[in-house]
């Protein structure tokens, strides 16, 4: 019983230091595809499809419109 006791413990230590040590590398060098653009719209997003016509349209075009940042 007193091993099995010891494999938990180290086991929930392991645990803990591995996901400790993956977020603090998330948040010091984040990768490539959690960068976003000055509008805060993610690089790698797909684009949204229009109900109107079926066609699909880009995302950072669709946020810079509804910024006023595009003429309609």
């Amino acid at each position: 019983m007193r091993f099995a006791k010891l494999q938990m413990i180290a086991f929930s230590i392991l645990s803990v230091v591995i996901s400790i040590g993956g977020l603090a590398y998330i948040f010091m060098d984040p990768p490539v595809y959690l960068h976003a653009t000055r509008n805060g719209v993610p690089y790698y997003t797909p684009p949204v499809i229009n109900p109107a016509d079926g066609k699909a349209l880009d995302l950072n075009m669709l946020v810079r419109h509804y910024q006023a940042k595009e003429p309609s």
